[in-house]
């Protein structure tokens, strides 16, 4: 048994019906919706016509959402359909990054992910969905894709139907006859400053603000002209998460080496300070995970009720083992102990897997594109590197540290930048098969987020600290100058990478 939709959009009339039922029917809160009805315009004036679509959950049958979600609070029942338990949701809101239909909201009223569930209440009385009882030109069917002989099975095989985002490979399972191909495809539409009805909220939507999109200069694209709010889930919190973890990485990962490489002058900075200073910033980081909650309280759920195909709880067990081992070795260190070369690599070992295992967390979030870079788990590494080199720099300024060892830190300094620019430029450069990431790159490279990309990653946090490592001047300011604007640029970039991933519209 596969419950799934059909929405005839020949028949459609955009009346929002099914909008309102859905909402009186699960008691909905205003400002989000479970299934809402999107107008574009086509043609120019006086030849114009307008079209409408039905959005929703598409009840995949392989739901990126069920994949990433850390607790189990989404998941797929007997008979297909999609559903969820808020009483297991924490509010990461990583469920929302990984749907590529943009289905998933944060009810304002319990803080926690919901959705369209295909009125499973009803389904199991023997009821039909709300929205299709109370659609006035019976646009909307549901009912077994698995029966060959229901209506909408029937309907499926003989007629011409479309789905939207075939590519992603989710198997969704709502079904569209007769509609417009561009309301399918977001990127397709040319955003506009204000809705049929309302004007629009200039800071909701970045894309909006006026990027180079070459659609623009075709006659009769199609024009988006009503849409429901979208919401950007994550935002500086896990911006600073990126930038605490690869200085708590980092840092831990260059004293193993040099400890390795035989800098006993430099001991008491690299066994003792440097694994001190790791455990800060890790702490920080696994507090911003907790904060960006939307119920923080629950976040002990990641150990008793685990999703263990998440990369939201494997990461989670990464940092906790990557805190045990720091904590170990301060232990020992600070009982009199030496410390033991298997738990100096073991440590350096999670170190690594703590630094990279953001990159598949963010390939779970199938629904941003941008995010979707094979070279991000060695940039994050890369990064992490730049970081530990940086903080390092700051920490032996202070403490004191041999010249050697400084001049190392400083070198590794410029390779990391070097290296990090290679993969930045790579990633914004290369050939996208999204449409979706590469509209996300113009952000950075020639849109509204290019000033501070260029000025503030680039410039100031790349280019100069490179100018100042390398010149002649045989002093430690320099150096200093270059730590500071390095770990400046690397929090830019992880805001402005975060930003322009979901600055593109998923609906």
């Amino acid at each position: 048994m596969r419950y799934g939709f059909l929405i005839d959009q020949n028949r459609c009339i955009g009346c929002h019906a099914c909008t309102v039922a859905c909402k009186e029917e699960h008691n909905v809160a205003l400002g989000v919706n479970r299934t809402w009805v999107k107008y574009v315009e086509k043609g120019q004036y006086p030849d114009t016509r307008r079209h409408f679509a039905v959005l929703r959950c598409n009840h995949c049958d392989d739901a990126p959402c069920i994949e990433i979600c850390p607790t189990v609070s989404l998941f797929r029942r007997p008979d297909g359909i999609v559903d969820f338990d808020n009483e297991r949701c924490i509010g990461c809101q990583s469920c929302m990054q990984a749907c590529p239909y943009d289905a998933l909201y944060i009810d304002p009223d319990r803080n926690t992910a919901a959705k369209c569930n295909f009125d499973a209440s009803r389904v199991e009385m023997g009821y039909k969905p709300a929205c299709e009882v109370v659609c006035p030109t019976q646009a909307i069917l549901s009912g077994d894709l698995d029966d060959a002989n229901s209506t909408i099975s029937k309907r499926v095989a003989m007629e011409k139907v479309s789905v939207r985002k075939a590519e992603k490979g989710t198997k969704p399972k709502l079904f569209y006859v007769g509609v417009e191909g561009d309301l399918l495809n977001p990127s397709m539409m040319e955003p506009q400053d204000a809705h049929f009805w309302a004007d629009k909220d200039p800071g909701e939507d970045l894309y909006s603000l006026k990027t180079k999109a070459p659609e623009r200069s075709i006659p009769g694209v199609a024009r988006e002209v009503y849409d429901v709010s979208h919401i950007t889930p994550w935002g500086k919190k896990i911006a600073s998460y990126l930038w605490t973890k690869s200085i708590s990485c980092g840092v831990l990962l260059l004293s193993a080496l040099f400890l390795n490489m035989g800098f006993e002058q430099d001991a008491a900075l690299l066994s003792l300070i440097s694994p001190m200073v790791s455990l800060v910033f890790l702490t920080a980081t696994m507090l911003l995970l907790v904060l960006d909650l939307k119920k923080p309280s629950r976040f002990f759920f990641l150990l008793i009720k685990p999703n263990f195909n998440s990369w939201l709880v494997l990461g989670g067990y990464v940092l906790m083992a990557f805190g045990i081992l720091l904590t170990l070795w301060l232990a020992l260190l600070l009982s009199g102990h030496g410390l033991a070369p298997w738990l100096l690599w073991l440590t350096a070992t999670f170190a690594v897997a703590s630094s990279g295992y953001s990159a598949f967390l963010f390939a779970q979030a199938r629904g941003r594109d941008f995010w979707q870079s094979p070279l991000l788990f060695w940039h994050l590494l890369v990064q992490s590197i730049g970081a530990g080199a940086a903080m390092l720099t700051l920490i032996g300024t202070v403490l004191g540290v041999s010249l050697p060892l400084f001049s190392l830190i400083g070198q590794l300094m410029v390779i990391s930048i070097f290296a990090s620019l290679a993969m930045t430029f790579g990633e914004l450069f290369m050939k996208h098969g999204a449409a979706e990431a590469a509209r996300a790159g113009e952000l950075l490279l020639s849109g509204p987020l290019s000033k501070s990309f260029w000025i503030f990653v680039i410039g100031l946090g790349s280019v100069l600290p490179i100018g100042l490592v390398l010149s002649p001047i045989s002093s430690l300011i320099p150096n200093i100058i270059a730590a500071v604007l390095v770990l400046f640029g690397l929090w830019m970039y992880e805001n402005l990478w975060i930003k322009a991933g979901q600055a593109v519209p998923l609906s």
